[in-house]
């Protein structure tokens, strides 16, 4: 993939105290994207102290030394920015994007919450935050139709104890469990800036965008202490089939299929990245032109996708919500079918149109400033290379269509499989009357 010489113009500089800066020029002028990475996600928590990573993704946005709560919020806003924040089983993410006039209150605050989040703490602002994540985990997961099922899917996949084998929102126990003395020890532990990728990209000189990053990071102290994460190595497929049966009130049967995959940035995650495009993005993908043109058994929607693991082995996962009238057993026996025809052959065709569905979404992801800047961070902080950003799709240029089908006929199979099938409430009674 050409990146018109952008790859080029990216400068990265490492700050005295470990802080890792990224700088690159922004598509459209005016306006500064930042971002920060942080080197801590779901998989840095340990069984019984889950939540914490997410928890933090809410706690920095709630005052700290320098700024009150909600003034963080109030400050981008006034100035038509935007701002949010995520987390995953990796790291976690706050970013901004700003006029580029607003770049020094922007990285300012950011600053601050690192320097000084924890004498903004308090026993209040935690039992109001911890409260907010477990609403948030009620809507999106225990009161959601099919909300649990990336949790169950989690607990099949990873063994008790593993640090993927939880999801990043963490159980209401532990949440309960949370105390304050914790959650100072936590963000001592892993929030400093020898964690931290910090990605800016806007039209400035790169020199000038460094002054002002060592201007408010500089004196920032690196940890004291930093934590080993805990040991992620899996070898071999889930041992499966492995399967949860789940009844509760949801509209239709619904079929969660993971199989274990290469971890993220290895040649085998691409090849099952896509070959999973091959089986279920987009409506020429196969599950898409059986399942649900042909058979007519399955609902509309993108069937297939992989859960990028950096440091584990990641999941391919097969999801399918029945048409009204299909029960879980056809539609989960169909595909089944479908999917092991990938271990049969592609055709030159399908692989072709693999790598353009995701080499369009690369694109798509990097088409804006904030987006370019969360790539660039992304590369950085999983794999020590920001150039990655640009060349990504380079990747999949050289994968074969024998390669793909190999890699599906080893992975997708029976002991490398697990299965969460939801079954709606009154199914029985709706077989009964179709009858």
């Amino acid at each position: 993939m050409a990146s018109n010489g952008a790859a080029a113009r990216i400068v990265q500089h490492t700050l005295d105290n470990g802080l890792r800066l990224v700088t690159a020029p922004a598509a459209t002028g005016q306006v500064a994207a930042v971002n920060l990475w942080y080197g801590v996600g779901s998989r840095h928590e340990v069984p019984g102290k889950t939540g914490f990573a997410h928890l933090f993704e809410h706690l920095m946005f709630q005052g700290s030394g320098g700024v009150a709560k909600g003034e963080h919020f109030d400050a981008i806003e006034r100035l038509g920015g935007e701002m949010n924040a995520s987390t995953s089983t990796d790291r976690t993410n706050y970013f901004e994007t700003v006029p580029e006039h607003a770049l020094d209150l922007a990285l300012w605050l950011e600053a601050d919450r690192l320097a000084t989040l924890r004498e903004g703490m308090s026993q209040e602002v935690l039992d109001n935050q911890r409260d907010v994540v477990k609403n948030e985990r009620r809507q999106r997961y225990d009161n959601a139709p099919y909300g649990t099922a990336l949790e169950r899917i989690l607990r099949l996949g990873y063994p008790e104890g593993h640090p993927y084998h939880h999801p990043t929102i963490g159980s209401m126990a532990d949440l309960d469990a949370a105390d304050l003395d914790y959650v100072l020890s936590f963000h001592r532990l892993h929030y400093g800036p020898d964690n931290l990728v910090l990605t800016v990209v806007s039209d400035l000189d790169p020199a000038d965008v460094r002054e002002r990053a060592e201007r408010y990071f500089g004196a920032i102290p690196a940890r004291t202490e930093v934590p080993t994460a805990p040991d992620a190595a899996l070898q071999g497929p889930i041992g499966g089939p492995v399967r949860e049966t789940v009844v509760e009130a949801v509209p239709a049967a619904g079929v969660f299929q993971g199989y274990r995959v290469d971890p993220y940035g290895e040649r085998g995650f691409d090849a099952m990245h896509l070959a999973s495009a091959v089986l279920g993005q987009g409506q020429g993908s196969r599950l898409y032109r059986r399942l649900v043109i042909e058979r007519e058994l399955a609902a509309p929607g993108d069937s297939a996708d992989i859960i990028p693991f950096r440091y584990t082995p990641s999941l391919m996962l097969v999801n399918t919500i029945a048409r009204e009238g299909v029960g879980g057993d056809e539609l989960e026996q169909a595909v089944l079918e479908e999917t092991a025809t990938l271990a049969e052959g592609i055709t030159e065709e399908e692989l072709d149109r693999a790598r353009a569905i995701l080499e369009r979404d690369h694109l798509q992801a990097i088409s804006t400033p904030s987006g370019l800047a969360d790539e660039l961070g992304a590369c950085t902080q999983l794999f020590g290379d920001p150039s990655l950003a640009y060349t990504w799709p380079d990747r999949w240029t050289g994968i074969t269509a024998e390669e793909v089908a190999e890699a599906a006929g080893r992975l997708l199979v029976a002991e490398n499989r697990l299965t969460v099938r939801f079954d709606p409430e009154n199914a029985e009674q709706s077989a009964e009357t179709a009858a």
